[in-house]
């Protein structure tokens, strides 16, 4: 697990309005039913991210491209997110899967799909030389950092600190991956904080919270709908359809408008004010993931995200910035309070 053994909050000066990220995990194609496999290096649907920039710049939105090694090194993909990137009009990090990415030296399981469960040396490496593709063929030095399959490990921060990385965004708020070998991060926080040895790298976990007349204790009650007998009696739907308790995550995969709007309420009433909104790259193409089978399913997504964006301006008075803005304006607000 990420070593979180020096955590500190970092907090939004007071009276600010709340923010939004956009974070977009940019991949290769892959059926996510299968075992994972080093062959699963398709990267056409890379072509097809300006669909979104559509939508991004009519609000003034710069989001963040996190790339894996198939993209980073392939002319087609990386080519496309460089001619965006020198435009200004997104921000690079980097996103480490570690089954397609070199030194292509751990037997492919699914414990080590996680990066964060290989042995420290090897992760390194692995980041180094995605960090090194990614400067080399995009042009610029990515400090973002998103592990694959959200697999950061006991080392992992001690790594971003030794590579320059300031930001990283693999944290999932309530949730455990561990049945299959993944972090469990129940308990952890669900805002940014400080973090690592020095404690100057921050964490923006993803946005997943809860809804509902019991929203806020969500984190003591939420265990038991993933438990076996929550499963059983179908704890989860009922809780939800009652309103009682819902687990939302801040995406176009699968959740809708509605539901971003009950999530984002619920939140800023208890106090939250940063937000991030989140998608897989093959999510623009039909049928490369479970979220668009097809062209209406596209189109579905893409309306959910322009009415996500607008509601998010408009009633909520929100403001749309990269995480390295953030990372900037959180350092600079701490320096003022310190003064």
């Amino acid at each position: 697990m990420l070593n979180a053994g020096a955590r500190r909050p970092a907090r939004l000066p007071p009276n600010s309005p709340p923010v939004l990220l956009v974070v977009i995990d940019t991949e290769e194609e892959f059926d996510w039913t299968k075992p994972f496999s080093r062959e699963s290096r398709g990267v056409t649907s890379i072509a097809l991210q300006p669909l979104a920039h559509r939508i991004f710049d009519g609000f003034g939105i710069t989001p963040t491209y996190v790339v894996d090694y198939p993209v980073a090194t392939t002319p087609a993909a990386y080519s496309v997110l460089r001619d965006v990137h020198r435009q200004g009009k997104c921000e690079i990090g980097a996103h480490l899967q570690p089954w397609v990415n070199p030194p292509d030296e751990e037997i492919i399981t699914t414990r080590n799909s996680y990066p964060g469960n290989l042995p420290p040396e090897l992760e390194r490496r692995k980041l180094e030389m995605l960090t090194a593709a990614i400067e080399a063929n995009i042009g610029t030095r990515p400090r973002i950092y998103k592990a694959g399959r959200y697999g950061v490990g006991p080392v992992t921060a001690r790594i971003l600190d030794e590579l320059g990385y300031d930001i990283d965004l693999s944290v999932v708020p309530h949730t455990s991956f561990g049945e299959d070998g993944g972090p469990d991060f129940r308990g952890w926080p669900d805002q940014p904080y400080w973090f690592g040895t020095r404690r100057r790298l921050l964490e923006i976990p993803l946005t997943r919270g809860f809804t509902g007349v019991a929203a806020a204790l969500g984190p003591y009650f939420y265990p038991l709908v993933e438990s076996p007998i929550g499963h059983n009696l179908h704890i989860g739907g009922i809780w939800a359809h009652a309103g009682f308790l819902e687990r939302i995550t801040l995406t176009p995969e699968g959740i809708g408008l509605a539901d971003h709007r009950r999530l984002v309420h619920n939140m800023l009433e208890r106090g939250y004010r940063v937000f991030s909104f989140t998608y897989h790259s093959p999510s623009l193409g039909v049928g490369h993931t479970p979220y668009v089978r097809t062209q209406d399913d596209l189109d579905k997504l893409l309306g959910n995200m322009s009415g996500f964006f607008t509601f998010f301006a408009e009633e909520c008075g929100g403001r749309f910035m990269t995480p390295n803005a953030l990372f900037r304006y959180l350092a600079t607000a701490e320096e003022a309070d310190a003064a």
